[in-house]
């Protein structure tokens, strides 16, 4: 068993320090630093101002979307912007009612408040944030059994941003308690570029336009994904190139890493070739595939479907996933004859 001085460990620890400073380094600090997202981005540009102006705390915020698209990106931006304090914690990390007291009742004026993953925060305790979100009082419970009482605490009005990745498991009443709704889309490959071009400036990383346009192409939309291919062809440049990514180095690193064109990783391929070979097309239920692939159900619908779906590779039915017309084509296969006559 490797102990805790394992140099293998060490080096694994320091590379994963290395990637979040990288991380925290890429991310825009002011709202008209953050590239796509324009329909967001206006709605809360408007209600900043607004919120400034009057000198309150801003409507309390959900953001939804895919992960690696900016939510936490953005919070971080609200908490700039307004310039006030910023804090962050997520739903897996609440355990007991005393974290969130502990949390609620130590914010200042119109501090900014960050819960990641709110879908997963356990019902006792979402109970506690209705009147803590809409009334700015928290309701605290001293003693136990018959002696038991409710005590009522005033908190600072503050901003609540939350995010989550699957808005459809929030309760109503805690949707309702949210004045800002943002959806956060996947992004152009132009806005890709973009980001990459500033991601490499930033890194200071030589790369030329048709170099950041190849690698936002295989980036499936997503910003979060670009700055990890970025890292890891600049590094192939480092070493098998010229140290400058162009599209020729560009496409033999991402060759490497087994990134396709349409940003397909392995299990993208795999998750497609399963339903294809293997359930003739599907459909076929998402707990089946799962287990057939040996991965998370959660991973899968939340990492790898909405992209495959959003592109056109990968349908939802109400009797399972479906691959399309487009799945069979890129991997140069027929069509069955009922996919051929029915679903398409």
């Amino acid at each position: 068993m490797a102990g805790k001085d394992d140099p293998e460990r060490l080096v694994s620890a320091a590379r994963a320090e290395d990637e979040n400073s990288f991380e925290l380094k890429l991310r825009p600090r002011r709202l008209q630093e953050f590239i796509g997202q324009q329909k967001a981005k206006e709605q809360l540009a408007i209600a900043l101002e607004a919120a400034k102006s009057r000198g309150e705390a801003l409507d309390h915020v959900l953001l939804f979307g895919p992960p690696g698209l900016g939510k936490t990106t953005l919070a971080s931006i609200i908490a700039n912007e307004l310039d006030v304090g910023f804090q962050q914690t997520s739903g897996p990390a609440l355990q007991i009612q005393g974290d969130l007291t502990a949390i609620l009742t130590n914010l200042r004026e119109r501090q900014v408040l960050f819960l990641d993953e709110i879908h997963r925060v356990q019902p006792v305790l979402e109970e506690k944030l209705y009147t803590a979100l809409e009334d700015y009082k928290l309701d605290i419970i001293i003693g136990q059994g018959p002696a038991a009482r409710t005590h009522v605490m005033d908190i600072k009005p503050f901003t609540f941003v939350a995010a989550t990745t699957r808005p459809g498991l929030l309760s109503s009443p805690l949707r309702s308690r949210f004045g800002i709704l943002l959806r956060l889309e996947f992004y152009t490959d132009d806005d890709l570029r973009f980001i990459v071009e500033r991601s490499a400036e930033v890194m200071h990383v030589p790369i030329d336009e048709d170099g950041a346009a190849e690698i936002a192409m295989r980036s499936r939309g997503t910003p979060r994904i670009a700055n990890r291919l970025l890292r890891r062809v600049r590094d192939f440049a480092q070493v098998r190139g010229s140290g400058k990514i162009d599209r020729d180095t560009a496409e033999q690193a991402l060759k490497l890493l087994e990134v396709d064109a349409h940003g397909f990783d392995e299990l993208d391929r795999r998750l497609l070739m399963t339903i294809i070979e293997k359930y003739d097309g599907g459909p076929v239920g998402l707990n089946t595939l799962a287990a057939t692939l040996a991965e998370e159900e959660d991973a899968l619908e939340e990492v790898y479907e909405p992209f495959l779906i959003q592109i056109g590779f990968l349908d939802r039915t109400p009797r399972g996933r479906v691959a399309t017309r487009l799945a069979y084509e890129h991997f140069g296969l027929p069509l069955p004859r009922k996919q051929n006559s029915v679903l398409f």
